[in-house]
């Protein structure tokens, strides 16, 4: 039910409610104003990576949804919900000195029913500021009360210690997001991902070095031990993947999907090397050192089958991908919500799995492919014998396509991925709003998977100040190419190409595309 052009905005907020792994690393956390030992490290770092993936996401959502701000849009004062915020956790502080009973209970389901009302509001544009700001109180609420639970238990140091962390995690996380620009959102967002991943693989080691002892005696230490290995593999293949994914939209790497011999066979011996790993790691007797080692296995085949699992995906599928990766961010933040028992991040965890899933499946159905292909890394790889291209083309001068323009009563412009790389949303913007201005009546047609990521030219289209309002999805305008008389295509390839519909050989065939 979210509208379209704010899937961009859905998921960097989704990225940056994922950062909720930071509760586990300060449950970790100990050692006085450094870390002491090695499980409070990696606590430590954890929760570094969580706070610039907080700060950071967080700031980059307002900075996307400032763009759809419309001039007669009223005033907002969202900034305000700070007051019962903090009237909220003062009272929970309160309550929690006293010793009340389920204080803490009640304000991590209390912060977990912000995050879901916070992703609820980002279905539309009128409620959606106000989502992201929701998003923010209910983070807010589960860190003050994972923080306040550790009074007595760690020495008074530590909490400077976390304020340092989380100090310089903000910083660096917003000043990240105000730097990059709105074309390279999609690898801000990948890069946002492996820092989630890398701080879920953290939290899980800290977690068996600090009590993995425990474990083998106590009545749940099975279902923590399986949270710890599903926290790792599934951190590990977040933090590799969203690093490949990054590498690729930056133009780091070779866009092209990777074509190893035997590819789906590597992806099956990477499966089969995790469950054995996990056969013998639940069964292990108690011995600490296997259990690391074991640990250790898992997280390098994951980060192996992460790396390959998303390099065999070609750079023009990333939007697919880079879905996908937010649904796994959530996964990990459920298992690290069994394996502390605690609810918030249970119920946003899975929340954030089963909506990027979801947006997974939206692309997949967008681009005629099926999940499985994504999950095998053999997406958007295939290639038929090329049809053979007959007839002639017809080249068009600037003065031939000014004319057009002028003469026309109905233009739909048809972006794509090269209108990004170009920064040609500002000439196009201007040029819509002349044409508006003469008269003729002018609408952008955007494909699900134009771009890199799902709404980027939507988001680009809203820092041009080109109003939302005329720019509509692909089955809301298709119908109206018919009646139109003249479609402009800018940087739009595969979004506009026939073959789809007329050529059963083609690397396309059977996707949905504009009937430009």
């Amino acid at each position: 039910n979210v509208d379209p052009a704010l899937h961009s905005p859905l998921m960097s907020v989704t990225n940056a409610i994922s950062g909720s792994v930071i509760v586990g690393g300060l449950l970790l956390m100990g050692g006085g104003l450094v870390p002491s030992t090695a499980p409070e490290g990696l606590a430590a770092t954890a929760v570094l990576l969580a706070s610039v993936n907080i700060f950071g996401g967080f700031c980059v959502t307002t900075r996307m949804l400032e763009m759809f701000r419309r001039s007669e849009d009223p005033p907002e004062y969202h900034f305000l919900w700070a007051i019962p915020t903090t009237a909220f956790v003062g009272g929970f502080v309160a309550c929690a000195a006293v010793g009340f009973p389920g204080v803490y209970p009640l304000a991590y389901l209390t912060g977990a029913g912000f995050c879901i009302a916070g992703l609820a509001g980002l279905a539309n544009q009128r409620t959606a500021r106000l989502g992201n700001a929701l998003g923010m109180v209910g983070v807010t609420i589960g860190t003050v009360a994972c923080i306040t639970s550790l009074q007595g238990l760690v020495p008074a140091w530590t909490f400077a210690q976390m304020t340092v962390l989380v100090g310089v995690g903000a910083v660096t996380g917003c000043l990240i997001s105000l730097r990059v620009r709105p074309t390279n959102l999609p690898q801000l967002v990948a890069a946002f991902h492996s820092s989630v991943g890398l701080a879920a693989v953290l939290v899980s080691f800290a977690s068996f070095l600090l009590e993995g002892t425990q474990f083998y005696i106590s009545p749940i230490g099975s279902i923590q031990k399986i949270a710890i290995y599903a926290g790792t593999v599934i951190g590990g293949v977040t933090f590799t993947g969203s690093i490949v994914a990054f590498l690729k939209l930056q133009n780091l790497i070779d866009t092209a999907p990777l074509q190893l011999p035997g590819r789906d066979l590597w992806n099956a011996l990477g499966a089969a090397a995790l469950t054995t790993t996990f056969g013998f790691y639940m069964t292990n007797p108690g011995n600490m050192t296997v259990g690391l080692i074991e640990l250790g296995v898992a997280t390098a085949v994951s980060f192996g089958l992460g790396w390959h699992m998303t390099d065999s995906i070609g750079g023009p599928d990333m939007p697919v991908i880079v879905t996908l990766l937010n649904s796994y961010s959530g996964w990990a933040l459920v298992s690290e919500g069994f394996l502390l028992s605690n609810n918030m991040l249970l119920i946003v965890g899975s929340l954030i799995g089963a909506s990027g899933a979801i947006l997974t499946m939206v692309m997949c159905k967008a681009m005629n492919r099926s999940l499985i292909a994504v999950l095998t890394g053999g997406f958007g790889s295939s290639v038929g014998p090329a049809r053979r291209i007959e007839g002639t083309h017809t080249e068009a001068s600037l003065e031939e396509v000014v004319e057009a323009l002028v003469g026309a009563r109905s233009v739909v412009v048809a972006p794509g991925y090269g209108l990004a790389v170009a920064h040609a949303q500002y000439a196009v913007a201007e040029l819509a709003a002349v044409l508006r201005q003469r008269g003729v009546t002018v609408r952008f047609a955007i494909h699900p998977v134009a771009g890199r990521m799902p709404g980027q030219l939507n988001v680009l289209l809203a820092e041009a100040a080109v109003p939302y309002d005329i720019v509509l999805e692909m089955d809301e305008i298709n119908a109206d190419f018919s009646s139109t008389d003249l479609c402009l295509v800018i940087g739009a390839n595969d979004t506009i190409n026939s073959a789809a519909i007329d050529d059963p050989s083609s690397s396309i065939a059977g996707m949905p595309v504009l009937h430009a």
